[in-house]
């Protein structure tokens, strides 16, 4: 049986460790083909792992004394911390002791971390941040959602490979269909980088190109994968989760608002959970940063113990998958500009 190694940083994240290892210890349970690298400060951690004796074999502790903190300069923290959870970790990949790594952590740091501490995969300019987001239909992936907000056609292109290549090996699409955020849905609507991205990614041969996603096309299911830059696809992300807290907000306070209307809520209460658990990150795990040499996940700051266990999920299926791999061989179908 493959085993795959994941390392995982025990201190980032609101509910560190205690979450974080609650995650790793369910994932273990869960998946007896996986092996995970614990880094953090020994003794706490040893401590939290006393009830875990059934998978205690397969952890190792990577001591780390520091934290990189979420208020903290990205890249200066990467390079000053080397002995942080979240350096150690991604150094256990870099070495090639693990193939993944996950962290709740300081986003920023963790794109700094994956370009300095690991690297790109060859080819690929720009490292990407790529959620997967419930959609009307089906969930789709928006690539960049942050971590380049400045772009040129050709990363926009590169984007839509690995979304590509994610979707069909982690999600199971079979041929991805990909769209560019735009203005319209017309060739030559839009500024002068989607004009020009648009033509490239008609002209390469690597994926399934389907043309320009207007904002109000993103939700609906039409698109597997949206490429945008990082600015405007961090945005779209932002926006999307502010407008289903207050559609929720004010869906509840409507209902809650008369008698007739709280009886009709009882009733539609199974739907209600329904719809509720399918907008759940936690059912997701985290986002993946592609374009680096391995697997990072970047969890929510706020992930509890299942969110963890499925970030955990997450990066075990790109390494089952070879995602690296599969970017790295279809990188000769992209025309350059």
């Amino acid at each position: 049986m493959k085993e795959y190694v994941i390392a995982l940083d025990a201190m980032g994240g609101d509910q560190a460790p205690d979450a974080i290892v609650a995650g790793a210890v369910a994932a273990l349970r869960r998946f007896p083909d996986i092996r995970i690298l614990l880094a953090g400060p020994q003794s706490r951690l040893e401590a939290l792992l006393r009830d875990a004796r059934d998978v205690r074999e397969r952890v190792e502790i990577l001591p780390a004394d520091e934290v990189i903190e979420m208020e903290e300069p990205p890249m200066l923290a990467v390079r000053k911390k080397v002995n942080s959870s979240m350096v150690q970790a991604m150094m256990a990949v870099r070495e090639k002791r693990a193939g993944a790594v996950v962290s709740a952590g300081n986003t920023g740091a963790i794109l700094a971390g994956g370009m300095l501490r690991i690297g790109r995969i060859q080819g690929i300019e720009r490292p990407a941040l790529a959620p997967v987001i419930p959609g009307a239909k089906k969930p789709f992936l928006l690539i960049d959602a942050g971590a380049n907000v400045d772009c040129q056609p050709k990363y926009l292109v590169q984007f839509g490979l690995m979304g590509s290549v994610y979707m069909k090996t982690v999600m199971g699409v079979e041929d991805p269909a990909v769209g560019l955020v735009n203005i319209g849905a017309e060739a030559e609507k839009g500024n002068k980088l989607t004009k020009e991205t648009y033509q490239l990614m008609q002209a390469q041969t690597s994926y399934r190109f389907a043309g320009n996603a207007e904002a109000r096309d993103i939700p609906t299911g039409d698109f597997d994968v949206v490429v945008a830059d990082g600015f405007d696809g961090n945005i779209i992300l932002k926006y999307t989760e502010g407008i289903v807290g207050a559609m929720m907000g004010m869906l509840k306070a409507n209902l809650m608002a008369s008698r007739v209307s709280k009886i009709g809520a009882a009733l539609s209460r199974p739907a209600f959970r329904k719809f509720k658990r399918s907008m759940d990150y936690n059912a997701y795990g985290g986002a993946p940063l592609l374009g680096v040499d391995g697997a990072v996940i970047k969890a929510h700051g706020a992930s509890g113990e299942t969110a963890i266990m499925n970030a955990v999920r997450q990066a075990r299926e790109m390494l089952a998958g070879d995602v690296a791999g599969k970017i790295k061989a279809r990188l000769a179908g992209l025309t350059e500009d």
